[in-house]
């Protein structure tokens, strides 16, 4: 038999189990300018974060996106592992030129890669550059360091 419990304690209880859980920290995200057009993105620094990407998510809305920031400039390659999401990519090099723009497929295992060395690259929603007028070679500035 299990002993009686007041809904008082069961109240106070579940409090300390939610205090004690740790916080999801929310995506840093920046305002970025990608030629004359703003865009909203997540910032994916960490292995992790890059790692991660847009994995899981069923809808980004245009004008959003999420910024992964390579640690040092290469050729830098992508995939769909697990992303419904279609998407659009821009490899951008250290001084913010777009050097490639790329389509990826929702949940391909292939892999794409830069053709010159990058630092950034940025997921849009697919078509997001065509949309917009966004050519290779376009600027983009609100890039961190």
């Amino acid at each position: 038999m299990l002993p009686s419990v007041s809904s008082s304690t069961l109240l106070s209880l579940a409090l300390c189990v939610a205090a004690s859980a740790p916080a999801v920290a929310e995506p840093e995200r920046l305002s970025l300018q990608v030629g004359d057009v703003p865009v909203r993105a997540e910032y994916a620094a960490s292995d992790a974060a890059r790692q991660r990407g847009l994995m899981q998510r069923e809808r980004l809305p245009d004008g959003e996106g999420m910024l992964l920031h390579f640690p040092a400039s290469a050729r830098q390659c992508l995939w769909m592992k697990n992303t419904p999401l279609p998407l659009s990519a821009a490899f951008i090099d250290e001084h913010g030129r777009i050097v490639d723009l790329i389509d990826l497929e929702p949940l391909s295992l292939e892999i794409r890669c830069s053709t010159e060395p990058a630092r950034y690259a940025l997921e849009v929603p697919q078509g997001w550059f065509e949309r917009n007028g966004v050519n290779p070679a376009a600027e983009v500035t609100g890039l961190p360091d």
